[in-house]
């Protein structure tokens, strides 16, 4: 079981940046490959980013790639979202999620635990 918490949302305005911490709870965090989802209002779920188990493998949405950042680190048992050039388009809730695997995909429906979202919204 892993229970995953989320912080560092907030109020931005646009060209700004934002970093985000998801912090897990559980023993047997460093087996789960782990990726960041947002959910803007009226809008599907959508992914942003995934980081293996590792650490050394890395995969990005188009919409964010070269401006977001995705880091882990197994020893804290967190996961990290660094946002720069952040566009109002980015404003959305925003969830981390755990995969029991190696590296995880796009799909939401891959991921076995979520935490509960941390909102960022993006002033222009």
């Amino acid at each position: 079981q892993v229970q995953l918490v989320e912080s560092g949302g907030g109020l931005v305005q646009a060209g700004g940046s934002l970093r985000l911490t998801c912090v897990a709870s559980g023993p047997t965090y460093s087996d789960y490959a782990m990726a960041w989802f947002r959910q803007a209002p009226g809008k599907e779920r959508e992914f942003v980013g995934a980081i293996s188990r590792s650490g050394n493998s890395l995969r990005y949405a188009g919409s964010v790639r070269g401006r977001f950042t995705i880091s882990r680190d197994n020893a804290k048992k967190a996961v990290y979202l660094q946002m720069n050039s952040l566009e109002p388009e980015d404003t959305a809730v925003y969830y981390c999620a755990a995969d029991y695997s190696t590296f995880g995909g796009s799909r939401s429906s891959e991921y076995d635990y979520w935490g509960q979202g941390t909102q960022v919204t993006v002033s222009s």
